[in-house]
Order: C-alpha cells, then sequence, then structure tokens
C-alpha cells in the first residue's frame, strides 16, 4: 500500500514535540506509537524505527514515532523513561487528531521504550491503548544485573580450565576476585526489598503487566542481557508472580539476535512478527 511520510508537530505541558506520522492511503483502525528508547531520537540505533514505521505503513498501518520533551527537535528539558507518560499521551491525541479513523491504538517499545509503555498504562489506564509490542523490556537494579551476570557469565567462567588455571597462577586480580564476590552478595539478595526500595519502578510495571485488558506480545532476544534481566526478575519477584503465563501474552523467545535487532535479518523478524500481531490484534480485542 502506498504511504506518506510528513512531519507532525503537537503540544504537550507548553512544549512542541516533532514526531513524523508514517500515513497510509488507507489506514488501519490500529495505529502504532513508537515509545523511543533512550537516550536516543526517533530515528532509532541502525535507523530502526524508521524502517519499522515504513514497514508497518506500507502494510496498512499508521504510524508515530516522535522525540520526547528534550530529545531530538523536541522542547523542553530532558527526561528519562520514567516521566515521558503526557508525552506519550500527546502523541496518541495528535495522530487520532490527524486520522480519526484509528480507533485504538498498540504501543511499540524497545528497552526502557518497552518499560515506558507500561508505565503509562499504568498511570493512565488510557482505553484507546488496546495493545502493547515489548522487545526486551528493561527493569535493571543492581540486585537484578548482578543475579542476570552470576547465573549467565559467572557460572560458565567458573567452569571453564583456562580460569582455574589463572586463578592457581595468581593471574586473576584481587579486585576481580572482590567484584565476583560482590556480585554473588548482591544476587542472593532479597530482590523484592531491594528493589521496591530503589528502583520502585519495576514495581509499577508489574502492577500494568497485570491490569492492562489489552494483548501484549513480548519479544526477548536470545543474545542480550536485558533480556536475561527481565526473565529472570519476572521470574523470581513476587510482584511479577505468574506475569509470563499470562492469557493475553504472546511470547517469542528469538535465539541469536542482539538487544536492538540489528542485523537486517532479525529487524525483518520483529517487523514480520509485529505485523501478524497487529493483523489479529481488532479480533483479539473482541474477545
Amino acid at each position: 500500500m502506498n504511504y506518506t511520510e510528513e512531519a507532525a508537530l503537537f503540544a504537550c505541558q507548553g512544549d512542541t514535540l516533532l514526531g513524523i506520522l508514517a500515513k497510509p492511503e488507507i489506514p488501519a483502525e490500529t495505529g502504532v506509537v513508537v515509545i523511543v528508547g533512550g537516550p536516543q531520537y526517533r530515528v532509532g540505533s541502525h535507523r530502526q524505527f524508521v524502517l519499522l514505521s515504513r514497514a508497518l505503513a506500507a502494510a496498512g498501518y499508521a504510524v508515530l514515532r516522535f522525540d520526547y520533551r528534550g530529545m531530538g527537535d523536541s522542547e523542553g528539558s530532558q527526561r528519562d523513561f520514567e516521566a515521558v507518560s503526557a508525552d506519550i499521551a500527546a502523541a496518541i491525541d495528535s495522530m487520532q487528531q490527524r486520522l480519526p479513523s484509528i480507533k485504538q491504538v498498540a504501543l511499540w517499545g524497545l528497552c526502557d521504550g518497552a518499560s515506558a509503555a507500561l508505565l503509562y498504562c499504568h498511570e493512565t489506564h488510557d482505553p484507546r491503548v488496546s495493545g502493547l509490542c515489548l522487545l526486551n523490556p528493561w527493569v535493571r537494579s543492581e540486585a537484578s544485573l548482578a543475579k542476570t551476570q552470576v547465573k549467565h557469565y559467572y557460572t560458565q567462567r567458573l567452569m571453564q580450565k583456562e580460569f582455574w588455571l589463572k586463578l592457581l597462577s595468581g593471574k586473576v586480580s584481587r579486585g576481580a576476585l572482590s567484584g565476583f564476590a560482590h556480585k554473588i552478595r548482591l544476587s542472593a539478595s532479597s530482590p523484592n526489598q531491594l528493589e521496591t526500595k530503589n528502583q520502585p519502578f519495576q514495581q509499577r510495571m508489574a502492577r500494568a503487566w497485570h491490569s492492562f485488558s489489552g494483548h501484549t506480545m513480548l519479544l526477548l532476544s536470545g543474545e542480550d542481557y536485558t533480556a536475561k534481566e527481565f526473565l529472570e526478575h519476572a521470574n523470581t519477584n513476587s510482584a511479577w508472580k505468574n506475569s509470563l503465563r499470562r492469557a493475553k501474552l504472546l511470547r517469542h523467545d528469538i535465539p541469536g539476535v542482539d538487544h536492538t535487532f540489528s542485523s537486517a535479518s532479525s529487524r525483518k523478524l520483529a517487523e514480520d512478527m509485529t505485523l501478524v500481531w497487529l493483523s489479529k490484534l481488532p479480533a483479539l480485542t473482541c474477545t
């Protein structure tokens, strides 16, 4: 399907934001708003969001990718993913004002863009959001990183002959050994107590995950520590209990793929999975 791209300027709490709207000739009733992980702007790593938007628009889905306040070409003070719910709401408003035929919106986010999408749902319960496409969601804390490193790096390292030869020969520094011990202590900490106190955004994400009435597609890269951290957190933190068995969840674990789906083949795979999921979303929403 033919489509056009146009600049979209819209207001958010007194600042002007810039987005790029990819607009098919006959747009589907479901639009897509790309939530940019940061700190970066609407193009994305290796032009990821540009190429995604064009692929979806060619299939008939309007897509708006935009810069948060303080990023790219948008006005305002820079902010992180925990403080962009107003920006997301303004983007959805802008899309619907320009394309009144759009009845529902899917939020598509990578890394802390995925986290921002969940936080938006937690804060607003916006009924226009019928779907969440989440790639490698960000749940990092010091404890979650330590647990992931111990499980996926240090355990493998301890099984390597060259490590023990290096250790016995005195070639492993005292600092490296103390760092390893520190990671072990952190990984054994109670994640519920530590993260509730220092990183409450993970708990708000969990509440949104459980309460969201729409459908969620989760894409997890096989070669990505962020994805491994998310799985570890979802499987061990009480706030996320049974989250991966959610009835309206479609999960894809994709081996051999890095954090940003940087190869042409992995990027195309993410686009195709998104398109298949979007094509089923209207019917899913009615069930």
